[in-house]
This record gives structure tokens, C-alpha cells and sequence, in this order.
């Protein structure tokens, strides 16, 4: 009810802990606090936060429009819903490298486990899209060496994203994600891996763990858990998939009503009132004040 049981602090050791056990942790994005509950409920190790998504509940591309403020403000209220980790993308950091320190104190303050910085200049572009353009190696490792050493918390996870895959190549990406360790990287999200032999060479080049996007439409084939673990992938994100599916749902059923005039043979699909108010616990809320709280919740599903 209202907010996590666990504090901000354990949750981060946790996460720790997890990505070091040799299991592969599977984080789906949510697109809003109430989906991360259900992420929690349908028993996933963590909740992955995407500035992709953001942007997109904003009405926004994802270019770089969104601030330092947005992306933490959701981050919270999203870190708040669950007693999972939470790992949130922070695009390139929203600045120079005093301006990174900034993005992880807030982000520390906003509760959550773990965050990315990318290596692409800013403003960036969402990193399955062609044309992207990263920043040299001296302002990516100064990038990663400001949001190690302005964290407060040691075990907040400092990830580095590298983009080198898509414009130089993999051995450069793989040259990129040294470089990113050396700095300071807690973990290495190489974007855009082609196949699994790639994600199976970079898990070989560095000693940190090392994060799979599968990110539908994308340019990485959508590789099973599986597949993803054998080859020593340790984490993986599945960040705008609940978002598509939920707009998909939403694109339908609006058509559904242009058509019939009446959203009726869409209800059998839709959640239901009972399930919503049991997502939501709504019978704790009932139960802390009935002087105020005085609904029945219903049973039916």
C-alpha cells in the first residue's frame, strides 16, 4: 500500500547480489507505475525504466527532448510502486560531466537501483535507428568517471550503453566497453548486437556484467532467455514491449468503437474492475480507514 516495503538502499544490494549469482535477470519495461506492480506480481527479477517510453507517454521521439526532471519524476513514482530494483535509462547523462554527477544524485534520490549512460552525442537518438553518431572515447569515459564518483550509495549500479556497435563496428564497441570499465562501469549494455556470437564476444572481453536489449523491431534478432544465458548475457530488458502491446490494445479497441458504435465485444478482453482493485490493494486500503475508506471491493473476476 502507498509505497514499497523496502528501502531505496536494499533494493540497490540486491540487485547487486542478483547480477552476480550467474542467472539471468529479465527486467520488462514499465510504461507506468501500476505495470510495474504487475511486472513485481508476475514474478520478474527487477523493472526496467526507458526513456524511450517516457518520451513516447510524452508524445515525444526519442531524440533527446526529455529532461533530467521528467525522466526522475517517473523514475520515482515507478521505484515507489515496487519492491523490485529498478534500472533507468539517464540517454547521455543530460549534459557534461557535472551535469551526469547531477542526473545520478537525483536519480540516487528518486529510489532507484540502477542507471545507463550512453556514449552517443547529444542529443541522442533511439539506438535500433540508423545514423547515429557517438562521442570520442575521452568524453565517454569522462562521462562514466563523473556518475561513479558522484554516487553516494556504492552499491547504486553504474551501467555504461555504448552505440560504437552500429557506427565502428563490434571490435571497436568491444574497445569502447574496456575503455567504459576502466572508468568506473559497474555493467556494460552493448546496444545493437547483431547476433549472439556478439553478445557471446563481448561477454568474453569484459570482467563486468553485460545487459541484452530485445526491443522489438529492433536491429538485435528477439533472442529467448535462454539463448540469452547460455551465451553469459546477464541481464535483460525488454523496454517499450508492454507499452506496444498496451497501445495496440488501445488502437483496437477504439476502432472497435468507430465500428460498432459500442465497446462490448471488447470487454471480454479488457482487465477487470475486481483485477484492477486487486492490482491496486485496494481491500489494504479499505482496511487502514473505514471511516474514510467505507467501499465494498468487489470479488468477481
Amino acid at each position: 500500500m502507498l509505497y514499497s516495503t523496502i528501502p531505496a538502499a536494499e533494493k540497490r544490494a540486491a540487485f547487486r547480489a542478483a547480477l552476480g549469482s550467474g542467472e539471468l535477470l529479465r527486467m520488462p519495461g514499465a510504461f507506468n507505475p501500476l505495470s510495474a506492480r504487475l511486472i513485481e506480481e508476475k514474478g520478474f527479477e527487477g523493472v526496467y525504466i526507458s526513456g524511450a517510453v517516457i518520451a513516447a507517454d510524452l508524445g515525444f521521439p526519442d531524440i533527446g527532448l526529455t529532461t533530467l526532471s521528467e525522466v526522475a519524476g517517473r523514475g520515482a513514482q515507478i521505484a515507489r510502486m515496487t519492491n523490485l530494483p529498478t534500472l533507468i535509462d539517464a540517454d547521455t547523462g543530460f549534459g557534461e560531466p557535472m551535469n551526469v554527477a547531477r542526473t545520478v544524485q537525483t536519480l540516487e534520490d528518486a529510489g532507484i537501483a540502477g542507471l545507463h549512460i550512453e556514449d552517443q552525442v547529444n542529443p541522442k537518438r533511439c539506438g535500433h535507428l540508423d545514423g547515429k553518431a557517438v562521442v570520442d572515447a575521452d568524453t565517454a569515459v569522462k562521462r562514466i568517471r563523473a556518475a561513479a564518483d558522484a554516487r553516494r550509495d556504492p552499491d547504486l549500479l553504474i551501467m555504461a550503453r555504448t552505440d560504437v556497435r552500429g557506427v565502428d563496428g563490434l571490435g571497436a564497441a568491444i574497445d569502447r566497453a574496456k575503455q567504459l570499465v576502466d572508468a568506473g562501469a559497474d555493467a556494460i549494455f552493448p546496444e545493437a548486437m547483431a547476433d549472439l556470437g556478439e553478445f557471446e564476444a563481448m561477454r568474453a572481453a569484459v570482467s563486468v556484467p553485460i545487459l541484452a536489449n530485445m526491443t522489438e523491431f529492433g536491429k538485435s534478432e528477439l533472442f529467448s532467455t535462454q539463448q540469452l544465458k547460455d551465451v553469459g548475457v546477464n541481464l535483460v530488458i525488454y523496454p517499450v514491449s508492454l507499452l506496444r502491446i498496451a497501445m495496440g490494445a488501445a488502437e483496437r479497441g477504439l476502432d472497435t468503437l468507430v465500428a460498432e458504435g459500442s465497446l462490448k465485444s471488447e470487454v471480454a478482453g479488457m482487465q477487470t474492475r475486481a483485477r484492477l482493485y486487486e492490482l491496486l490493494d485496494y481491500a489494504a486500503y479499505n482496511a487502514f480507514d473505514t471511516s474514510i475508506f467505507d467501499f465494498d471491493v468487489p470479488t468477481a473476476r
